[in-house]
């Protein structure tokens, strides 16, 4: 770029993108050098983190050896009509400052979307939201800038388009003016799976074993119930291991969740199904989203994945209530007087509780003296709507010592997986989902399985939601094993874990 008239403002144009959700919205860094009383002004609807850039750039171009001119800089942040949220703003201002100021030319920055947050010290840290800046990049046909730290994450969504990783604003700079140039950053390998806790652990439990398989097959949710040290917790815990890999469709989306939250670790994608169990002492907006910049909550995190929540009564009635619109629709709305977002949250729900407080109810030598009334109390919370999604419902038997001490190891992950596989192959294969979104409709079913699920709608009373939720564990029951039709048998296996 050539050095402007003194009389004519110097004016550079720099991309970058602000986040909606998971996607990424275009943002045009404006930046203008002007006669006038010296002054450096961001306007466009900046948030506080946006506007204290001014002094990390400032500060950043003292560490290279370049003052600011003694005149009038304006940042515009197009269109001026979005929140514009987050540090990463500091690279692209940086940028558009040195092009108007001539130390870069404009011509070969403008080739480039930026994203990163600045040091003192000139060094460019790691920000959210790279892997949907990358994405965004490949839209609009430009490369993109950002830390080096994550160069590796912007290759998995911007494979056919330039990324230059920068290990400081000097750096940069020295890219640009042909003195040393960056290594572009090198093509995702791939990645070791991580499986977590082997289902070989869990000895006897046949039961649980088996529903746990189910619901994996069919990635139907489960309520688990039993006394404390029953094992529910670490059935649960197993059951990623043995859930089929994400597809690259479902492995970006979910990436892209956690690369908003500033979660995506080492660059890598989410290739296994997450895992999150949050603490049942977790607020509203974690498990939903929300909060003051509406960041994804817990139901978004495990997108694709599994949400357990143990000792099930004890989260607030208000986070339960508010679990029952995602489980239903895949997809959490966060509606702020600023802005709308909705956030992907199709995940698997699994949970777990004690029979009552004291976890011992039933038990005539350890139940309290409430019994059986405290149970009534601590289920209480748990409304019929909810347990009414609960496609699986499972009481967890303990094992006595000598039980546990004689147990055979029970069969491992890999070897369910592979039966988890299969099934869920030929549920993509003839509707296209799993069949927890399956439509009864296209589920065949003989004339007696037919007719045991209505006599057995019509005697435990169970509604439309109920009927459905009752077909569709048959029918993942018959995948297991293989037959074409759901068959009376696989209805009345389906009957023995809904709750009465």
């Amino acid at each position: 770029m050539t050095s402007p008239s003194p009389h004519i403002p110097a004016l550079a144009r720099i991309q970058s993108f602000a986040f909606s959700g998971i996607e990424a919205v275009p943002v045009k860094v404006e930046v203008q050098v002007s006669s006038g009383l010296p002054a450096f002004l961001v306007v466009g609807l900046a948030d506080k983190s946006v506007g204290e850039a001014r002094e990390r750039v400032r500060a950043a171009l003292t560490a290279m050896g370049l003052a600011l001119p003694p005149k009038r800089i304006l940042v515009n942040l197009v269109p001026a009509d979005l929140l514009k949220e987050g540090a990463h703003f500091d690279l692209p201002i940086a940028l558009g400052l040195l092009c108007a100021m001539g130390v870069l030319s404009f011509e070969a920055v403008s080739a480039y979307a930026a994203v990163g947050e600045l040091s003192l010290d000139g060094r460019i840290n790691p920000v959210a939201g790279v892997l949907s800046a990358a994405i965004g990049a490949v839209a609009d046909k430009l490369g993109l800038i950002c830390p080096i730290a994550q160069a590796l994450e912007a290759r998995w969504g911007n494979g056919s388009t330039d990324v230059l990783g920068a290990p400081t604003l000097a750096a940069l700079v020295s890219h640009f003016q042909g003195q040393q140039i960056l290594s572009p950053a090198p093509l995702p390998s791939e990645q070791v799976l991580e499986y977590g806790p082997d289902l070989s652990d869990v000895k006897g439990m046949a039961i649980g074993r088996r529903a746990l398989e189910i619901a994996a097959a069919g990635a139907h949710s489960m309520l688990m119930s039993g006394p404390p040290g029953a094992g529910k917790s670490m059935l649960a815990s197993r059951l990623p291991g043995i859930l089929p890999n994400l597809t690259r469709e479902e492995a970006l989306e979910t990436s892209r969740i956690h690369s908003v939250s500033g979660i995506l670790q080492n660059g890598r994608l989410v290739v296994r199904p997450p895992y999150r169990a949050p603490h049942h002492s977790a607020s509203l907006p974690a498990i939903v989203g929300g909060g003051a910049k509406a960041r994804p909550g817990e139901v978004s995190l495990a997108n694709n994945g599994v949400l357990f929540l143990d000792e099930l009564p004890e989260f607030s009635r208000s986070c339960l209530e508010s679990l029952r619109q995602p489980i239903e629709t895949g997809s959490i709305s966060i509606a702020r007087a600023a802005h709308h977002t909705t956030y992907p949250a199709r995940f698997q729900f699994i949970a777990a509780m004690n029979p009552c407080r004291c976890g011992y109810l039933g038990d005539l030598e350890r139940s309290c003296r409430k019994a059986p009334r405290c149970g009534e109390d601590y289920t209480a919370k748990i409304s019929g709507p909810m347990l009414d999604r609960m496609d699986l419902c499972v009481q967890i038997e303990p094992l006595s010592p000598i039980e546990i001490s004689r147990a055979p190891k029970g069969e491992n992950s890999a070897a369910v997986r592979a039966r988890v596989e299969i099934a869920r192959r030929r549920q993509i294969v003839r509707q296209g989902v799993p069949n927890s979104q399956a439509s009864p409709d296209d589920l065949d079913m003989d004339d007696d399985a037919r007719s045991l699920a209505e006599q057995a709608a019509e005697k435990l009373r169970l509604s439309n939601r109920g009927i459905t939720r009752l077909i569709r564990v048959s029918r993942t029951i018959a995948d297991l094993e293989g037959t074409q039709s759901i068959q009376r048998h696989h209805v009345a296996e389906a009957l023995t874990f809904r709750r009465r």
